[in-house]
């Protein structure tokens, strides 16, 4: 891509911040979203709930890209905490497909982020893209997501959906929580371990993103996982492997259920996820093994 301006929304978080430092370090001047006031000419005000957006801001941005949303691992599911990572997702991405499409001279691209999630459990069975929705609160939250992208596609903007699996950090996200526990020799198999983890280095997870930045042609929804998925107990051990520490804990499911509630499916729940769309594009994971996303994510 030459040198662009790129508007960001989500730019604080753990995938928005690494885009940002990606984009920035290359040259391009990145716009970012934020909910205050504007302190600086690189930020624009937008309210995602309430479906504002300055859209004199945008003009002139050559892409956006929407990450932005309340963190689906980050509290219990209430279902005042449901209400506000829907309203979030769902309102906010309508406004910013609205806003990018009403400008005079619209952006190029528009990344918009999404989940593996869209599938819901798919037990030992493998999916791509292909694959139609599950059933339940995310899956249903993905297909919402998604469909209010709608307006920057009717105005002719090529969009892309990053159908992200689990980011392989210690600075954010369920790995985040993990990393600590298993360098205390306190980690182990959740459940029975056999359920499927889709995973993908942060690494990886920028370098997809900007590869859909960058190539023409890629519209539709893309699966943000490494290239090959596996168990809960293949993850913990390579864990226990990289880090140096024993793994002889076990999270029984019942105890899961009760401090997790709902979100409990998610960590106990299957998904076996294949990017077979990112990988037809030319796409090339950087640490496609768990071992290897391991040691870049610690």
């Amino acid at each position: 891509m030459q040198l662009s301006r790129i508007a960001v929304a989500g730019a604080s978080g753990l995938i928005g911040s690494a885009l940002v430092r990606s984009l920035t370090a290359d040259g391009h001047r990145v716009v970012r979203l934020v909910r205050h006031a504007p302190r600086s000419e690189d930020e624009v005000r937008w309210d995602p709930e309430a479906g504002r957006v300055d859209t004199a801001g945008l003009a002139g941005c050559d892409a956006v890209v929407n990450l932005a949303g309340a963190g689906v691992g980050d509290h219990r599911w209430t279902e005042e905490y449901k209400t506000r990572i829907r309203s979030g997702r769902v309102l906010g991405t309508k406004a910013l497909a609205e806003a990018a499409a009403s400008l005079d001279t619209p952006p190029r691209v528009f990344v918009n982020g999404s989940a593996i999630g869209f599938y819901g459990e798919t037990g030992d069975r493998t999916v791509d893209e292909d694959a139609p929705p599950g059933q339940g609160f995310l899956p249903e939250l993905c297909v919402e997501w998604e469909g209010a992208a709608a307006p920057a596609e009717a105005a002719g903007i090529r969009t892309a959906f990053v159908r992200t699996g689990l980011v392989v950090s210690r600075g954010g996200g369920a790995w985040a929580k993990l990393f600590p526990l298993f360098k205390a020799g306190l980690g182990g198999r959740m459940g029975d371990g056999r359920q499927y983890w889709s995973f993908v280095s942060l690494h990886d997870e920028v370098a997809a993103i900007r590869h859909l930045l960058d190539t023409d042609g890629l519209s539709g929804p893309f699966n943000v996982t490494a290239p090959q998925p596996l168990t809960n107990r293949e993850i913990t051990a390579a864990m226990g492997r990289v880090l140096r520490r024993p793994t002889l804990f076990t999270v029984p499911a019942p105890v899961l259920n009760t401090v997790l509630g709902e979100m409990a499916g998610d960590v106990l729940g299957s998904q076996r996820v294949v990017p077979k769309r990112l990988l037809e594009s030319g796409f090339t994971f950087a640490f496609p093994g768990i071992e290897e996303a391991i040691r870049a994510g610690a």
